[in-house]
């Protein structure tokens, strides 16, 4: 199945970002996922790089995002359907885990336990291990991803 493409997820913004937010998201993950650079094997590499250019071309200009948001709003980008967590409202707990793990107080997820977003948007879990504002939860952050990828598939 193909992933849905959501340019504010793709930069690891949150949708009422600056422009200037979205400007230095771009050039730290183009930095990060450029081909002569990145870790990553070549083809993912270069597919994660061509979906980075897509988002910031449709985010950096004015009139494009305005029309990006109208079309988003109501869940069709470019002809597909995409998920769009709702602000604010965290998914209803698995039974048995209600009360584990740190609640987010900040940004996109706020409310959400890191253990619902790592199984949401691992991309921004490690975003934010990285960011200053992670600093207070990277050990648990650390814990989830290890466990993401370390999952039997």
């Amino acid at each position: 199945m193909e992933s849905r493409r959501d340019a504010y997820l793709i930069l690891q913004v949150d949708p009422s970002a600056h422009r200037d937010v979205i400007q230095a998201a771009y050039r730290v993950l183009a930095r990060q996922l450029h081909p002569d650079g990145a870790e990553l094997s070549d083809g993912a590499s270069h597919r994660k790089m061509t979906d980075l250019n897509w988002a910031y071309s449709i985010l950096r200009d004015t009139n494009r995002r305005a029309e990006y948001d109208r079309e988003r709003r109501v869940g069709v980008v470019r002809g597909r359907a995409i998920s769009v967590p709702p602000s604010g409202a965290p998914p209803t707990p698995a039974s048995g885990s209600a009360g584990s793990g740190a609640t987010l107080d900040f940004g996109r997820y706020s409310g959400w336990r890191l253990r619902d977003v790592a199984r949401q948007d691992p991309e921004y879990l490690r975003w934010l291990s990285r960011h200053s504002s992670g600093a207070p939860h990277r050990e648990e952050i650390k814990t989830l991803l290890y466990a993401a990828d370390h999952r039997p598939r």
